[in-house]
């Protein structure tokens, strides 16, 4: 008997251990300033970071998210995303925020997924067409229609999107659990790897013509940023 409890202790363990190590780690001091200047830096849990006492508030301090981005792309839509590049201070603190912007009538933030972090939205102004789909076997859609003060999750990992079914500019928040979460575009991964992928695998996985796969394949994708 106390073997077996033993084992469920150990299995326990060794799944909180995996939870934890699947996300950004733990800081083990106030915080770490990244920095890529090493001459200038102390090795603090396993990072460079400026020297705390050379720390300043515009470490911890970033300015434009009150600026309209530009949505004069293909998708309509510009997301300005804030990671520990922009702002240092977020190094170790396992955040990061981005303001998305959407032209009226089909502004689109594409289907994407974050590899590094989950993701709460919160709406400012317009009305979003939001959801994600679970992953394999079942493949569930959990979409809402969202205007100014909602709030949507995305799970970690999950592809997810929104687009704007407004007929005015719409605007919204979003908060992400990693300072570098990352941002896997499905299409743009699909259609616009760099060498291509062999047009037969995309004809297959996808049941699409050869032909539409290839001139798929020569368009131009793009990030909305």
């Amino acid at each position: 008997m106390k073997v077996a409890n033993l084992l469920v202790a150990f299995a326990l363990l060794a799944l909180a251990s995996s939870f934890a190590t699947a996300y950004d780690p733990s800081p083990l001091q106030d915080f770490c300033v990244g920095i890529n200047d090493s001459k200038s830096a102390v090795f603090v849990n396993g990072k460079f970071c400026k020297n705390a006492s050379l720390a300043t508030p515009d470490d911890f301090f970033y300015s434009g998210l009150n600026i309209p981005g530009n949505t004069s792309n293909q998708l309509r839509a510009h997301v300005n995303l804030v990671t520990v590049d922009l702002m240092p201070g977020l190094n170790t603190l396992g955040i990061s925020l981005a303001r998305i912007d959407y032209e009226p009538n089909g502004g689109l933030n594409p289907p994407h997924y974050h590899p590094r972090a989950s993701e709460i939205l919160l709406v400012l102004k317009g009305t979003l067409y939001a959801g994600f789909v679970t992953s394999n076997p079942d493949h569930r859609l959990f979409a809402k229609t969202l205007k100014a003060g909602d709030l949507f999750v995305f799970p970690f990992g999950l592809l997810h999107f929104q687009m704007n079914v407004g007929k005015t500019p719409a605007v919204a928040i979003a908060a992400l659990t990693s300072q570098n979460p990352g941002v896997n575009t499905v299409a743009n991964a699909v259609f616009g790897a760099v060498p291509s992928i062999n047009p037969e695998v995309l004809t297959t996985a996808f049941h699409l013509d050869r032909k539409l796969v290839e001139d798929l394949q020569t368009q131009t994708w793009v990030n909305p940023s």
